[in-house]
Formats: C-alpha cells, structure tokens, sequence
C-alpha cells in the first residue's frame, strides 16, 4: 500500500488496509471470482452465499501463503487480485465502518453512546434485528440487517446523516 500511496499517513493506510480485508470486500472478490462455481457445499443448509465466497478467497490466498510463502502470496494479490478484482478507487469513496466513525463523533463531542437490540426476528431460516442507536439518553438512527453488526452499521449511518456527518 505504502507504495502505491506514498504520499499519505499511516492513519490513511491503516483505513485503506482496513478496507481492503474487511467481510464485505472479501466476499466481493470471491463472488467476481465466481468462486461458488467449485464450492461444495450443504446446499439445503441456509447459508449466506456471499460470506462463503469471502471465505473460501481468504482461505486460498491462505494456502498460497503457505504453500510458497508470503513472496508467492503478495505476487498473487499483486498481480491477479489487486489488479482484476479490486477497484482502489471505489473503495476509497466508499465509507465502510459508520459505527467507528460515530463513535468518534461521539467521543470527541463527550456524548454517551448505546446500540440497543429493539426487536429480534426468526422468518425463513434467518434472523433478522433490528437496532437503534442511543445517544445522551435520546433515540437516534435505526437500522436493520440479517446480523447485529449489519443492523448497527445501518443505524449509525442513519444517525450520522441525521446528525449532518454524512
């Protein structure tokens, strides 16, 4: 990274890195690498297609690693993925991690801050939540997703549109 971006702070670096190895990104490449096409899987099992992709990458830039070691590995990502399946640029515009970036905001403005769990359902073989996000005891944005994690970043970037951050 430092190399494609030497003009930019380590701070900048850590939140491109961040971006690049997170869930969502992950799985993005397995599925433009169509990976599911040689997955065997429990197909009468609910699964979340996507994150097993995601997986599935993760565990093949694993065993390139391993295999022939971390040279090998960074070519691969170098040269195959970084070059075919990630788009730098988009990814820099898009803002990933809405609950880190209000609970900066939060701290820098001294506020208390909760994510309470307001309703959980089971429909289908999925759960779905549904949370809403507490500032200085006052209701704030709501959101809701297929994992808590995914229903609190919905909130919170509800919260931070509705506060003007965003």
């Amino acid at each position: 990274m430092f190399l494609k971006y030497p003009e930019n702070d380590e701070g900048y670096l850590t939140k491109l890195k961040s971006k690049i190895v997170n869930r969502k990104t992950l799985s993005d490449i397995g599925e433009s690498m169509e990976i599911r096409l040689i997955l065997k899987y429990n197909q009468s099992r609910t699964i979340n297609l996507s994150t097993l992709e995601g997986n599935a990458f993760e565990a093949i830039i694993g065993a390139i690693y391993l295999d022939g070691g971390y040279e090998k590995a960074k070519q691969s990502l170098n040269n195959y993925v970084f070059r075919k399946y990630l788009n730098f640029n988009r990814l820099l515009e898009e803002e990933i991690d809405f609950k880190s970036k209000l609970f900066i905001w939060c701290q820098r403005k001294k506020l208390h801050i909760d994510f309470f769990v307001v309703k959980e359902t089971h429909e289908n073989g999925q759960w779905c939540y549904e949370v809403v996000v507490i500032i200085n005891k006052k209701e704030f944005g709501k959101g809701s997703g297929l994992s808590k994690k995914s229903a609190e970043q919905v909130a919170a970037k509800e919260t931070l549109q509705l506060i003007g951050e965003i």
